[in-house]
């Protein structure tokens, strides 16, 4: 069970620090109208800065208060609830708290439903926990139907780019290089785009030579981002 009032203290905080303008504009910004990719999500209008500042204040957090806000319909608890994740998984040297960090996160990643809640934790908890193991859930997830699986198996990649380890990313993006989405186009991009920035240009060229021609446009411009001008336009005239 949570500590003794633990939720309803992180709630408190959060509505004091929460207005109106913010949370219409996040409803926008965030696509919740019908049909949109974020339809139903619930805002309270609470800025990222804020809900970090409120993370601050409770780090030592139980999970069991970690598993309540992640359960919330409103969007803010679940990110606070993602965060306070992130920093416990990052700040122990428990195997055991680790480990009960990751299976909370797959046994909750149905509220990983935005693209800030997937950017924000998948590469610090999915990817870091996976980094020396097995990397065969993430190919289940990028072959999910939901979006927010696909999103969350490439990010998690992120953490392997960032040490110099290529092999996955390149592996997702090519299962994911078709997919119809474009926040999966930019997801996709980003990574790529971080391949090559960190060490990966070979890797990266060698992926636009198999896929510039047929990649998603946005996904493109995204990965040759950091490229020299005359480099970014042969690729695009490729397509």
């Amino acid at each position: 069970m949570p500590r003794r009032n633990e939720v309803a203290e992180v709630r408190a905080l959060l509505v004091t620090r929460a207005s109106e303008a913010k949370r219409r504009a996040s409803a926008r910004f965030f696509k919740t109208g019908p049909g949109q990719y974020g339809e139903g999500d619930v805002f309270m209008g609470v800025s990222v800065p804020d809900v970090r500042a409120v993370v601050r204040l409770h780090r030592e957090a139980s999970l069991a208060t970690m598993a309540t806000l992640l359960a919330s319909e409103v969007h803010e608890e679940r990110l606070t609830a993602l965060l306070l994740m992130v920093d416990r998984f990052g700040r122990t040297k428990d195997g055991a708290e680790k480990q009960a960090v990751f299976e909370l996160y797959m046994r909750s990643l149905d509220r990983v439903n935005n693209w800030d809640l997937v950017d924000s934790s998948a590469p610090f908890i999915l990817g870091a926990w996976l980094a020396s193991k097995s990397r065969r859930p993430l190919r289940s997830l990028a072959r999910s139907p939901d979006i927010w699986s696909r999103r969350i198996a490439m990010l998690a990649s992120f953490h392997f780019i960032k040490n110099g380890d290529f092999d996955d990313a390149l592996a997702l993006a090519e299962m994911l290089v078709s997919d119809e989405h474009d926040l999966i186009h930019k997801a996709v991009g980003w990574m790529l785009r971080e391949m090559g920035a960190r060490g990966g240009e070979r890797e990266l060229r060698s992926f636009l030579a198999q896929h510039a021609r047929h990649m998603p446009r946005t996904m493109l411009r995204y990965a040759i981002e950091k490229f020299p001008e005359a480099e970014r336009k042969k690729w695009l005239s490729a397509t």
